[in-house]
């Protein structure tokens, strides 16, 4: 079986062989790209399973690299990116997510610590099994989302929900433990006829958990970020955002 390949878009060649040979000792292989717009020619000959991005290039910085990414077509616009990153700050933070990203890493960082982001981003991004996604059907812990009939269901019990609760849930289920910002949320609805605030995000947030009762918590509040469908379903119990 191949070792799924792991692209690389980092200028420092000592960080980027560190991060190549770390891959590489956990059973992936590597591509390497020195800039954005190396990596973007190379998405256009083979879609790796992820992309490790760092923020700080020459030329096209990380934010536009996956911004690019995402308006690509096809399976290539879906491929996991992780940024690694000299800046930790929330509104970076906030920044690169918005732009796309699955998740991020600070530098400096552990090897063993972006390894296992990209275990779980692969997980994540395989959660859904292809003949549930044929049938239009989501399933994520005990709430099941059918898109045909826009029916939604907890713990086998319908769940009387709104057209822009079901697709902020949709959202967040479709990858468990990403966190999406109120501005990716408001993108999200924006196009179903919904005049949307962050704070009416928050409000739509606690219609969901509401609705939820006793699992209210696998809708978890990431402060200063914004929110996530809790990863397997294992959360302490979310308050909700004054």
């Amino acid at each position: 079986m191949p070792r799924p390949a792991i692209l690389i878009v980092e200028d420092d060649a000592d960080i980027q062989q560190l991060v190549s040979f770390s891959l590489i000792k956990s059973g992936f292989s590597s591509m390497c790209a020195e800039s954005g717009e190396q990596a973007l020619e190379m998405l256009t000959d083979e879609i790796p399973a992820c992309v490790i991005l760092d923020l700080m290039l020459p030329g096209m910085d990380g934010m536009e690299v996956c911004r690019r990414i995402r308006q690509m077509t096809g399976a290539v616009g879906k491929v996991p990116v992780i940024m690694l990153t000299a800046r930790g700050e929330d509104e970076d933070v906030v920044a690169g997510l918005e732009a796309g990203a699955d998740d991020y890493v600070s530098k400096p960082f552990s090897p063993k610590v972006l390894i296992s982001r990209v275990r779980a981003v692969l997980r994540r991004n395989t959660r859904i099994e292809p003949e549930e996604t044929a049938k239009n059907i989501l399933r994520c812990g005990p709430v099941t989302l059918d898109f045909e009939t826009h029916q939604a269901t907890h713990r086998d019990t319908p769940m009387d929900l709104t057209i822009t609760e079901f697709r902020i849930l949709a959202m967040l289920m479709e990858t468990p433990g990403r966190v999406y910002s109120r501005g990716q949320i408001i993108e999200t609805v924006r196009g179903y006829g919904y005049s949307v605030t962050p704070r009416a995000v928050d409000v739509q947030i606690h219609g969901i958990r509401k609705k939820l009762g006793e699992d209210s918590h696998i809708v978890e509040t990431v402060r200063g970020l914004g929110y996530r469908f809790a990863d397997k379903g294992q959360a302490e119990p979310a308050r909700d955002v004054s």
